[in-house]
């Protein structure tokens, strides 16, 4: 016969009247009756085949051999509520791991204060964040192996966002450019340009989006060029390759050989990304910190 391992309950117990030597005490502590306390106790008794108390009209004191199991009994009783304590601070998003992931053009001016304040405020919890393209970001997230990201509108159903920033959006224009000492353009104000864009296939709801902005323009743009990331066409337009369109705070990315000229009425956002059905108990902390960091931001000057 295998012998019988003791429950947890059934320690809490033994601790209880060891500590307190005396069995009314240990009820009242316990906050049950002391005839069950005494079943309790001799039942462990009986189980480990041992006697852990001498007991007397005085009290109760510990054997030999109930004086190691109080030594064994203790810290089996604190990991055990330490990992309650761990489980129920998961619960409540306070410990644990969150992945996020953000797009670049987000990440100069957004992400230090996000990570930095997150960490500051949920030390908890390990944070995990990773640069990626739109495509990546909204795979991970559909996937399972982000639980939240920092981007542009994706324009895409099945995701939840929250708008948490609307920022500025600019022509970028080669130094020296005639139109690059205004002060505001429209979009209709560079038909005649030759343009420098993201290839097509890299995110297709923002191009259908980029479509319609330069139809309601008037006109189809020229595109003489394709560039995969924002320094990519700062550096085309830099060489006079073409103009472009991107975020003001896109400005801290390059100093020298382009304009940056606002173009009137023309924004685009800071979105939260997540599954609707995501489960992560953290996420609403991050919710949080992400509101709370994008009060404190103006990007009309970001940049």
């Amino acid at each position: 016969m295998s012998p019988v391992t003791p429950e947890l309950r059934q320690l809490r117990y033994f601790v209880a009247v060891a500590e307190e030597r005396n069995l009314t005490r240990a009820a009242a502590r316990l906050h049950i009756t002391q005839q069950s306390l005494s079943q309790q106790i001799r039942t462990l008794e009986a189980q480990l085949g041992v006697t852990l108390f001498e007991r007397s009209r005085r009290g109760v004191a510990l054997t030999n051999v109930g004086a190691v199991l109080l030594r064994e009994a203790r810290p089996v009783l604190a990991q055990a509520e330490r990992a309650v304590e761990t489980v129920r601070r998961a619960a409540r998003g306070e410990q644990g791991e969150l992945r996020v992931g953000f797009l670049a053009s987000v990440a100069n001016y957004f992400m230090p204060p996000v990570v930095r304040a997150f960490r500051e405020r949920h030390p908890g919890v390990t944070l995990h964040t990773e640069d990626l393209t739109i495509a990546a970001l909204v795979a991970g997230l559909r996937e399972g192996t982000l639980d939240a990201g920092l981007s542009r509108p994706p324009l895409v159903d099945d995701l939840a966002t929250e708008v948490v920033l609307r920022e500025p959006v600019a022509a970028v224009l080669p130094e020296g450019h005639p139109l690059a000492d205004r002060t505001e353009l429209t979009l209709a104000d560079l038909a005649d340009e030759p343009w420098v864009l993201t290839p097509r296939a890299s995110w297709p709801p923002w191009h259908r989006q980029y479509d319609e902005d330069f139809a309601r323009a008037g006109y189809r743009p020229r595109v003489v060029q394709r560039g995969t990331t924002s320094q990519g066409l700062l550096a085309l337009v830099a060489a006079g390759v073409g103009v472009t369109r991107l975020t003001l705070s896109s400005r801290s990315l390059r100093d020298s050989g382009v304009a940056f000229v606002p173009l009137a009425g023309d924004e685009t956002f800071v979105v939260l990304v997540w599954r609707a059905d995501a489960l992560n108990p953290a996420l609403p902390a991050l919710r949080d910190v992400v509101r709370e960091v994008a009060r404190t931001i103006d990007l009309a000057v970001a940049g």
